[in-house]
């Protein structure tokens, strides 16, 4: 399983004085879609041992979107991790098709215990990459 979909509909809450999706919920969305990809995936094990923190977001704003609106979110990793850390691409749709937010967020690996930075094991990285 390397691209991980899943729907959002907008909220009253989520939308700005400008009527549409305020820019700090996209990022709450590529954190809960990249969480949700995570715990589908991962065995209960590696749920357990680690944690992932972003270190870097690159947000490209195509579209709004409206209260009641649903998208689309995809998430894949294309490149194997370098040490502790992996590029996770974000793609959000509407109905239609049409791109409203693309992202690349750079995540790395915490060992929970210590809360220090961990090298990615291939069979943790396994499930996420792209065939």
């Amino acid at each position: 399983m390397a691209r991980f979909t899943q729907q959002i509909t907008a909220r009253p809450d989520d939308i700005d004085e400008l009527g549409h999706v305020n820019n700090a919920v996209w990022v709450r969305w590529i954190q809960d879609v990249a969480v949700a990809h995570w715990n589908s995936v991962a065995p209960p094990e590696h749920r357990d041992a680690f944690v992932w923190v972003v270190t870097r977001h690159e947000i490209d704003y195509r579209g709004n979107v409206v209260a009641g609106e649903t998208v689309t979110a995809e998430t894949w990793v294309p490149d194997p991790p370098k040490g502790a850390r992996f590029d996770r691409h974000m793609r959000f749709t509407d109905a239609e098709g049409r791109v409203k937010v693309e992202a690349v967020s750079t995540w790395a690996m915490l060992d929970r215990a210590t809360g220090r930075l961990v090298r990615v094991r291939p069979e943790i990285a396994a499930p996420f990459l792209e065939s």
